[in-house]
């Protein structure tokens, strides 16, 4: 019996035994596992360098070629731009040498870069990076660059990165391909610099046209010139609706873009009721005529704040439209420059519009160039020059003005202390009469004198009145 219980107590050791073993196994198995867990985390561990040494190439040393590198001598730049060449196999272009060289004679400092209808292919832009790297230009000037795809992809990316520029031609480039219309929908959104774009003569339909309006929903753009870029239609709706949001654009011209009096007249009221941070908005040369002036004066008597400066000038106007004019004069609140000039308004027109040009407080420059107007139509506009005090400039240059109308508008300015420009022809007057040849001779010394007057009434300098004059609708014509 004792044998027997000594051999249970035994085995009840041994199971004990068994058990502590077998826990012992398992906790070391779970403790190898961990280890093991361990040890991988922190073999896979993986770090990243800095963003700055992740790229090479043009993007190297970014900081220090916008912060050192353009402090650099203009000399060192041509050295430089010479060694460049010489890495990618071209020569240097001596239009570009020409202006380093005139740059470090004037004082040491280039603001424009004059690359017009220079033939840039890939090495030639390559090489470019090192002046666009060294120095910050007022204006680069691409037009007639002929660019291909991967040489404006590559151009229109070195110009981002190094802020290069802060106005920008690209004009008469139709060929860039896709790439190189992503570069510069890349280069308008996100540059912090640019604030003026050219792109004229250049088709904006289909791809263009979309990615050029999304770059402009966040673009810092203030100035946009898209002449002759065949805009009627879809582009100008896909161009419009982003400018709706946008809140940088001033100024925006349009010119030479057969918009028509239907969709493209309506888009723009659009814009006008939408946008209050266009300042400029330049139509001339399009087909708006009398049904699209009535949906622009629509989105007009929305602006509270904004345009400034509405040129319609040729835009097949007539008389009809007039009368959409006359129902917004009264109600306009900002817009100061209206241009009209070569629409055939006539002396009907004016008819039209003198009452509520009387009353209106906030066109300081009219233009009514080339518009078929007679003496019939400058007796109208003396009787709105004779009431109304805020006009400044006026111009009625190659129009049929004899004796009377000048001697209409001569009366009203003994009236009128505002008006300081009043443009009118050089030309020899058809009258062969040597009398009224003196008149109107005289006639124009005295309309030229009361605007000379009304300067020094209204405390305008010389150069206030230069600057109204370049902002004004006239062109090439007198200013008495």
């Amino acid at each position: 019996m004792t044998d027997t219980l000594l051999s249970t107590q035994e085995q009840g050791m041994t199971h004990r035994s068994d058990n502590e073993n077998d826990d012992q196994s398992d906790d070391g198995a779970q403790n190898l596992k961990e280890n093991q867990k361990k040890r991988n985390k922190r073999r896979n561990r993986v770090s990243f360098p800095p963003d700055e040494q992740m790229v090479s190439g043009f993007a190297e040393h970014r900081n220090s070629a916008i912060k050192d590198d353009r402090c650099i001598t203009l000399t060192e730049v041509m050295v430089a731009y010479q060694q460049s060449c010489s890495r990618h196999q071209v020569q240097p272009r001596p239009h570009i040498m020409q202006q380093l060289q005139q740059g470090e004679c004037v004082g040491g400092s280039v603001t424009c870069l004059d690359l017009k209808g220079e033939r840039l292919d890939h090495r030639s832009c390559e090489a470019l990076e090192v002046v666009l790297k060294s120095l910050h230009f007022d204006f680069i000037n691409l037009q007639a660059a002929q660019l291909e795809e991967n040489e404006a992809s590559s151009l229109l990316d070195m110009i981002l990165y190094y802020e290069s520029t802060t106005h920008l031609d690209i004009s008469d480039n139709s060929s860039m391909g896709t790439s190189g219309w992503r570069a510069l929908a890349h280069l308008i959104k996100q540059s912090v610099f640019l604030s003026r774009l050219d792109m004229c003569n250049m088709p904006m339909v289909d791809y263009p046209a979309l990615s050029l309006s999304k770059a402009l929903l966040t673009s810092r753009l203030t100035v946009l010139r898209l002449h002759n870029a065949q805009l009627s239609g879809m582009p100008l709706y896909t161009l419009v609706g982003a400018l709706k949001i946008n809140r940088a654009l001033q100024k925006l011209h349009l010119t030479n873009n057969l918009l028509n009096s239907y969709q493209d007249a309506l888009q723009l009221g659009d814009l006008l009721r939408y946008n209050t941070t266009l300042q400029t908005l330049e139509l001339s040369n399009n087909a708006v005529a009398d049904a699209g002036l009535e949906e622009l004066c629509n989105g007009l008597r929305w602006q509270t704040a904004g345009l400034k400066v509405l040129l319609l000038r040729n835009n097949q106007i007539t008389a009809k439209g007039m009368v959409h004019l006359a129902k917004t004069l009264p109600v306009l609140k900002v817009l100061q420059v209206l241009d009209l000039a070569e629409n055939l308004l006539g002396n009907e027109g004016i008819q039209v519009i003198r009452t509520p040009l009387m009353v209106n407080c906030s066109v300081l420059q009219l233009g009514l160039a080339q518009a078929n107007i007679t003496c019939e139509g400058a007796v109208a506009l003396a009787e709105f020059l004779a009431e109304n005090h805020h006009i400044q400039r006026l111009d009625l240059s190659q129009n049929k003005l004899k004796v009377g109308g000048l001697m209409a508008l001569c009366l009203s300015l003994r009236i009128n202390h505002s008006l300081t420009h009043l443009d009118l022809d050089d030309a020899t007057p058809e009258e062969q009469d040597e009398f009224l040849v003196e008149t109107h001779i005289r006639l124009q010394s005295e309309i030229t004198q009361c605007c000379l007057t009304n300067v020094r009434y209204c405390g305008l300098t010389t150069d206030t009145l230069e600057k109204t004059s370049s902002e004004g609708p006239a062109d090439s014509t007198t200013t008495a």
